[in-house]
């Protein structure tokens, strides 16, 4: 019995294909010279029309508004090869590579794949096929004149395309990092299958040639492979361009979570200059967030400078190297201290002192191994002592 997916396998696809291509209309509104961009959205607008077209309810009615027995089979392996060509394309202008040799390869990508969608209306046209076929259309009509040319051009060149596709993302994979290459990995093995798809419906095809039937490859094997190439395909080209906005949202966050000991240090600090407003975090963006929480830091710091005690920060610094500490850990945990120490001070208001060089503003780059520093022996010991590390020591 034929196990052809459902309607849903397909329309599920290609509403994912449809909103990412949406999402990206207004960018190529603005920027309609843009090669690589005009890659992207046809090829995920050819996807659509390939899931959609391809989906057994489709079929059938495209059949019945066109009135012409099997008209959707040259209308999706045409998409197919459109679909195939504008992958190839997108890679080609996606690769780094001299502007002249990328538009010459693109160029002759695109000639070839137009002519290969042009020819498989031609050859629909000049062949016979009164039968309607739904599922089996290529085994069924694999020895009928033309119609068997057309299916022969439509397989190789929608495989030949994707499988020069995922040869290209696998090298490209192995030059870059990050998301990109996440997105590349994704990809090859995606084009790997829409290759497959060709290789085994060729394979029913010419075992109708030679007298045998391996019809199940076309409309149960096959078949099944479609749903998983356009949604790996769309994960794949979706990782590069939302991994970026992930990681600096991820990033954003931790930092957020590392400052956090400092800014509870801070944020009863009246602020010295202008004043502090409070975010909603729940609709603010970590970007934004960030920023806010650092300009108040700052500020809270900026405050406590004339509280800070050079000499018990130096002290501090002294102990944090004999207890093993490298130098630049000693350095944070001296600034640490050093705004315990002054939050301690200016909240009883006395002990002001003057500004040194040595307490100057922290950089941004600071702040966290700062916050950190916070939680150390030596910081929780001071804070918990309320006292000065001058004042501790001993004589």
């Amino acid at each position: 019995m034929s196990q052809q997916p459902g309607n849903l396998a397909f329309y599920i696809p290609a509403g994912l294909l449809l909103l990412t291509g949406a999402v990206k209309i207004p960018a190529l509104l603005r920027r309609r010279h843009d090669p690589l961009l005009r890659s992207v959205c046809l090829l995920l607008f050819a996807g659509v029309g390939v899931m959609f077209c391809a989906a057994p309810g489709s079929i059938v009615g495209i059949n019945r508004f066109t009135g012409i027995t099997n008209f959707a089979a040259p209308l999706v392996y045409a998409m197919m090869s459109l679909f195939a060509g504008a992958s190839l394309v997108l890679i080609i202008n996606w690769r780094p590579a001299p502007p002249e040799r990328t538009r010459r390869a693109s160029q002759l990508c695109i000639t070839t794949y137009l002519l290969s969608c042009t020819g498989i209306f031609i050859l629909f046209w000049a062949g016979d096929a009164p039968v309607e076929q739904r599922t089996l259309f290529d085994a069924y009509y694999a020895n009928t004149p033309y119609i068997r040319e057309m299916i022969l051009l439509y397989l190789l060149s929608y495989g030949g395309a994707a499988m020069a596709t995922s040869v290209l993302c696998w090298r490209w994979s192995k030059e870059v990092s990050g998301s990109l290459r996440a997105g590349l990995s994704i990809l090859a093995p995606a084009y790997l299958i829409a290759a497959s798809y060709s290789v085994i419906r060729l394979i029913a095809v010419a075992a109708r040639w030679t007298g045998h039937d391996l019809d199940f490859l076309v409309d149960t094997v096959s078949a099944q492979l479609a749903a998983p190439t356009a949604l790996f395909g769309t994960i794949g080209f979706a990782v590069p361009l939302v991994g970026p906005r992930v990681a600096e949202f991820t990033r954003d966050l931790r930092q957020l979570r590392h400052l956090a000991p400092l800014w509870r240090e801070l944020r009863e600090v009246p602020p010295s200059g202008a004043v502090r407003t409070s975010l909603p975090w729940w609709r603010t963006q970590p970007a934004v967030l960030l920023t806010a929480r650092k300009t108040a830091i700052y500020d809270a710091i900026l405050a406590l400078t004339p509280y800070v005690d050079s000499t018990a920060r130096e002290q501090v610094y002294r102990d944090a190297l004999c207890q093993g500490d490298d130098e630049q850990s000693a350095q944070f945990t001296a600034d640490a201290a050093a705004i315990v120490t002054a939050r301690h001070k200016h909240r009883t208001a006395h002990d002001r002192q003057d500004l040194t060089p040595h307490t100057s503003a922290w950089r941004p780059r600071d702040l966290v191994p700062v916050s950190q520093a916070l939680t150390s022996p030596i910081v929780t010991s001071l804070r918990q002592n309320h006292r000065s590390p001058a004042e501790s020591s001993p004589s």
